[in-house]
């Protein structure tokens, strides 16, 4: 059972259980694929005792969930829990192109653990996941970036409200990648609380650093400024392992060296999505 997301064929083998999991999950439809030619990675269930951390090198605690990213002694290593005491774990050898996974199929827990394999297998090849909400208008993609809760979401809808012809490609993790040298961002199965499953994929005109403000003004921000806005957006899980850090590096690095960040500061206003249009594309 094959999908294709950001031209990375990803093959799901294994149980019917773990199968049927995978063909339940919202958002992951448009992205199946008729299985053939040789997948970047394979992700199946195992029966077998997981590995045990050597080191944890990031652990967060989002909607009643406790996550853990780091190493054991043979490859990089997952665990995810639910309050309920629903838990799945991954793990990636290093000399091997397979994801496993073992635990609940708590549907919460598989979406974010695939992401978290996707990105663990995807990384080394110019691809990074990006917590940001992504616009596209004239055939060209913008990704407005900041943290939660700043306005991410209502800024792309007043775009789609207020500047004919742009709609919504992502609305949380669209995924950025070097594609013949040039930045492209493609629709993703992870979208947020948004519906937005395309997919699609465009080239990236342009980085929209959001924060909340009594006015609206947008300025460019310097390489060293720009590099700082774009870096938190990337998937933290992967920023304290120096392999995985110098991929992400190298991307973004790629991407600032073609395509412009802005900051802007601003209301929730459409003159707010006007002035980001206007300075992005020229109108």
């Amino acid at each position: 059972m094959d999908y294709i997301i950001a031209e990375h064929r990803i093959r799901f083998n294994g149980s019917s259980e773990w199968l049927e999991t995978i063909e339940s999950l919202e958002g992951f439809a448009p992205f199946r694929a008729t299985e053939e030619g040789i997948p970047i990675a394979i992700m199946t269930d195992s029966k077998e005792v997981s590995p045990c951390f050597k080191d944890v090198l990031y652990s967060s605690e989002t909607e009643q969930v406790s996550n853990r990213f780091g190493r054991s002694e043979t490859g990089y290593l997952f665990e995810s829990k639910h309050v309920c005491g629903e838990s799945i774990i991954v793990w990636k050898p290093y000399d091997e192109p397979t994801v496993y996974f073992r635990g609940d199929m708590n549907k919460q827990l598989v979406r974010f653990a695939i992401w978290i394999g996707y990105g663990i297998v995807t990384i080394p090849h110019q691809t990074v996941a990006i917590h940001t909400s992504c616009i596209v208008q004239q055939g060209k993609a913008v990704i407005f970036l900041g943290e939660s809760g700043t306005g991410k979401s209502t800024h792309t809808r007043l775009w789609r409200e207020h500047i004919e012809g742009a709609f919504l490609l992502n609305d949380d993790s669209p995924i950025v990648r070097i594609v013949d040298g040039k930045p492209r961002v493609f629709g993703s199965p992870w979208s947020g609380k948004t519906p937005c499953y395309r997919q699609e994929s465009y080239p990236l005109a342009a980085c929209v650093r959001l924060s909340q403000a009594p006015y609206n003004r947008i300025t460019p921000l310097k390489l060293v400024q720009a590099y700082a806005s774009l870096h938190p957006s990337c998937p933290p899980d992967f920023a304290y392992d120096d392999a995985l850090y110098d991929y992400i590096s190298e991307t973004i690095g790629e991407v600032l060296a073609q395509v412009p960040l802005y900051h802007l500061a601003c209301l929730p206003d459409a003159d707010a999505a006007r002035l980001s249009c206007q300075t992005v594309f020229g109108e």
